[in-house]
């Protein structure tokens, strides 16, 4: 049987199917660049551009399931076969899944009277693509990935919910939290694996003898307690035991990110952007913690921010580059044109979670957010388009 490698090799169709990270880190990260400015004008003009959703719904829906939903597929389709040992998904197959995507976002822009077929669309690329990764990790026999799977159909199951808003408005507001949970889930249970693995085999390529803390018990137990805080958020956000657990969950992800010592690799922009993107999750877990603990004093929408624009829009982008210069040939060693771009998506971050706090320049500082992450997604895209639509070298 042919491994991922030689599949890769052996495959003739266009470079962009190849591998499920060309299609979907590509076109996520165009969709990023342009569904903020969308969102903006839309909230400033009106909402018809939008189609059925209001402008808040619409940019809630297509952050969470258009744009992360794409980043997760380009990186699950990418590791899956890694995990399995199974060939990964290509050319026909990769296409049908991007296009149905594509069609999600079309969606979005569909009139109240179609509505329903809309909703259709939009759910059956996550619903799909669950199916596949169960298909893959259960041929595998890859029960240690069995989470990732659960995660997945929970995301997919989160959206379903979404569009049941013109009849259970009240399920709404849970389905965007439980799609942050799922999403700050995968990034605690991926981001513990390879942060500290990618950290140990750079500190020992440059003869450091000092590294991160290997997993063990300490970890599982951070891993436990987030779990249980982000169930708690889900369940009841501003009651103050969540509150209390959230804190208590941020600082114990503070703790398990300092045992990994980032600073080691400071001179690598290629790494110590992941310890950064972790630490957004500690920074969200508390600010939403001290939302329903002092909701006067901290916004709540400051610590959803922190977890969506800062530990995912981070760890995502992150992630993409790191993985597209890997699989692409490219050594993985950050230039000028990723540093700018990760500076780029923090200040767009750190911008948009103090807004909140300041009411009175919060218009201003909502477009300078989204400026910034408009820059920060489209100098991805013309940095790593050209290698994502090439061969590896």
């Amino acid at each position: 049987m042919a491994t991922t490698a030689e599949s890769t090799r052996r495959y003739a169709g266009p470079a962009i199917l190849s591998f499920g990270f060309r299609p979907f880190f590509l076109f996520s990260a165009l969709w990023a660049a342009l569904a903020v400015p969308i969102w903006i004008v839309s909230a400033a003009f009106g909402d018809g551009m939008v189609g059925a959703a209001d402008g808040r719904a619409w940019h809630i829906h297509e952050m969470l399931f258009g744009y992360l939903g794409g980043v997760i597929a380009g990186f699950l389709l990418t590791a899956v076969p890694n995990w399995t040992g199974r060939l990964p998904v290509t050319g026909a197959g990769l296409a049908g899944l991007f296009l149905l995507w594509l069609a999600g976002r079309a969606a979005g822009f569909a009139p109240a009277s179609l509505a329903v077929p809309a909703a259709v669309v939009d759910c059956a690329f996550l619903i799909v693509f669950a199916a596949v990764v169960w298909r893959e990790v259960l041929a595998a026999g890859n029960r240690r990935n069995l989470p990732i799977c659960l995660m997945v159909t929970a995301l997919a199951a989160a959206n379903v919910a979404f569009h049941l808003r013109g009849l259970i408005p009240a399920i709404v507001p849970g389905a965007e939290r439980a799609a942050v949970a799922v999403i700050i889930g995968m990034v605690v249970l991926i981001g513990g694996r390879v942060i500290p693995s990618f950290t140990l085999n750079w500190t020992r390529a440059q003869g450091l003898a000092a590294g991160p803390a290997p997993f063990g018990g300490f970890d599982k137990a951070v891993l436990a307690l987030t779990g249980v805080a982000l169930a708690a958020w889900v369940a009841a956000p501003h009651a103050p035991v969540a509150g209390a657990v959230m804190v208590v969950a941020g600082a114990a992800s503070a703790v398990r990110l300092w045992r990994w010592r980032g600073w080691l690799v400071r001179r690598e922009s290629l790494l110590w952007i992941l310890h950064v993107g972790y630490a957004w999750v500690a920074v969200g877990l508390v600010l939403l913690g001290l939302s329903a603990l002092a909701p006067a004093a901290v916004p709540f929408t400051a610590g959803v921010h922190a977890l969506t624009a800062g530990a995912m829009g981070v760890m995502t982008l992150a992630m993409m580059t790191r993985a597209a210069r890997g699989h692409t040939g490219r050594p993985r060693v950050a230039d000028r044109s990723t540093t700018l771009v990760y500076v780029a998506v923090l200040a767009a971050a750190v911008v948009r979670v103090c807004a909140p706090f300041h009411p009175e320049g919060a218009p201003v500082l909502l477009g300078v957010s989204a400026a910034l992450w408009s820059i920060a997604f489209f100098g991805f895209a013309v940095a790593y388009g050209p290698m994502l639509l090439r061969r590896s070298i």
